[in-house]
């Protein structure tokens, strides 16, 4: 109905332009095996658009005024000519991208820095002298311009990277930025960005345990830069990190519970709670792991069975209650039916198998 009405599929609102960020002599090269050497040629032959918008600086003095990030607004790149021409319209519906830069590339990083604030620079060595002095490198020209006081240029790299990055990559960013960015002030800096930096745990889990998960998983990035959250100030929290890969449950609202459930057990079930989760966790060839708990009706064999699921997922855990019948399985805690976790068919016969799927959660359990 939509095509026969000839309605647009699809809508362009702005135009987005690239523009490169390298570093002398060090913008990227494409080529095929065995034509190194002719690739380099031409690429020593051809200008970048940074390259470029430094010539257009030197002859062009109505550009000087403009940014690097901003000039696709008025100038467009030929890439025949690799030159920056003046546009005649169209211009307000362009916009310059600088591609997000690695703070562990360090040189290129604060060369994007000085990039979006500088504007008509002629070269490179226009970029890094300030004052009438020469930095020796693009972080001292970023130091010298003021620009790295305080924790600012660390707001904003988590800002623009959010804007486009998954929460767990960001993650990833905020680990790196407290190992190699020099944070005066890691906790506000946690704090001004815990939204974005929990995001998929929040939708997953809720907004009150989604920083508990957010945490861990921080702690877990930064054991490789010999880092911790208490050394760097941040709040604890008593979660492994191998858990947010393994459950579908919430473990923090799981480790609330056990206690509250413990105190209401009376001595015969505490005693039973204390067996089975000693056979549990007790890997002596000995130990027995199969139990057979009865009782009379009332006398608390479920409130037992939950007892120790939520002990269990307490501790980061996975289990899954099983019963031979639908009913017995809808009082248990996320409980299931044989037939359903072992795939048991329902018409048997003496060749009947369980399809149970190899390398699936149920197999490894």
């Amino acid at each position: 109905m939509w095509r026969l009405n000839e309605f647009n599929l699809s809508h362009k609102s702005h135009t987005v332009v690239r523009l490169a960020v390298h570093l002398p002599q060090q913008q990227p090269i494409v080529y095929q095996d065995g034509q190194e050497t002719q690739a380099i040629e031409r690429a020593a032959l051809r200008k970048t658009t940074l390259t470029s918008w430094f010539e257009l600086n030197k002859n062009d003095p109505s550009a000087h005024n403009i940014s690097y990030s901003d000039i696709p607004q008025y100038y467009m790149f030929d890439k025949s000519t690799t030159n920056w021409k003046k546009r005649q319209r169209g211009g307000q519906n362009v916009i310059g991208r600088l591609p997000v830069v690695s703070i562990l590339d360090i040189e290129r990083y604060y060369l994007r820095m000085l990039l979006l604030r500088k504007s008509g620079a002629i070269s490179f060595d226009d970029i890094l002298t300030v004052n009438g002095l020469r930095c020796i490198t693009f972080q001292q020209a970023c130091q010298e311009y003021g620009l790295l006081r305080g924790d600012q240029q660390w707001h904003d790299a988590l800002n623009d990277a959010a804007q486009f990055q998954y929460p767990r990559q960001l993650r990833m960013l905020f680990a790196m930025i407290c190992d190699f960015g020099e944070v005066e002030d890691v906790p506000d800096l946690w704090v001004q960005h815990q939204v974005s930096l929990c995001e998929d745990f929040v939708h997953r889990y809720s907004e009150q345990t989604g920083p508990h998960y957010t945490l861990a998983d921080i702690e877990e990035l930064l054991t490789s830069y010999n880092l911790s959250l208490q050394k760097l100030h941040l709040p604890t929290v008593d979660l492994p990190a191998s858990v947010l890969e393994r459950v579908n449950f919430d473990v923090v609202e799981e480790q609330a519970k056990p206690n509250r459930y413990t105190m209401q057990l009376n001595s015969e079930q505490r005693n039973v709670v204390e067996i089975l989760l000693s056979a549990e966790y007790n890997n002596a060839a000995d130990t027995p792991k199969c139990y057979f708990l009865d009782g009379p009706a009332g006398t608390g064999k479920t409130f037992v069975y939950s007892t120790l699921l939520l002990t269990i997922r307490g501790t980061g855990d996975d289990v899954i209650p099983v019963a031979s019948a639908g009913i017995a399985a809808t009082i248990l805690i996320r409980g299931r039916t044989a037939h359903s976790v072992f795939k048991i068919p329902i018409d048997l016969n003496a060749t009947s198998t369980c399809n149970l799927k190899p390398n699936t959660k149920e197999a490894d359990m």
